[in-house]
């Protein structure tokens, strides 16, 4: 046992946090409850979109790895979701939505 919250409780944290600080948030696919991993879609000031989940850093430890694909970020999470029914994937839009992400499913 590693001590980690669980995925769902992690997400619904995260999304509480978007939606409570004026941003929006919402599940664009529900993965296992337990032990899922966690794709984050964030949507920038400028409406650009990235792409965050955690991973390990190059120094070990782990980290919030940005994973964007260089085009089509649609069809990149859903070819993800295909391979990987456990993993959840949200949307954040909102100015803090990277700041949140890190504290919240780095933290846990």
């Amino acid at each position: 046992m590693d001590g980690r919250l669980p995925s769902g409780m992690l997400v619904t944290a995260l999304l509480r946090r978007m939606n409570d600080s004026g941003g929006m948030g919402m599940v664009l696919a529900k993965g296992d409850p337990q032990g899922g991993g966690i794709l984050v879609i964030v949507i920038e000031a400028d409406r650009r979109e990235r792409v965050l989940e955690r991973g390990i850093g190059p120094d070990g430890k782990t980290a919030l790895i940005d994973s964007t694909p260089a085009n089509d970020i649609l069809s990149y999470w859903q070819r993800r979701r295909a391979r990987d029914p456990d993993l959840w994937v949200i949307e954040l839009d909102g100015a803090a939505a990277e700041r949140f992400t890190a504290e919240t499913i780095l933290q846990h």
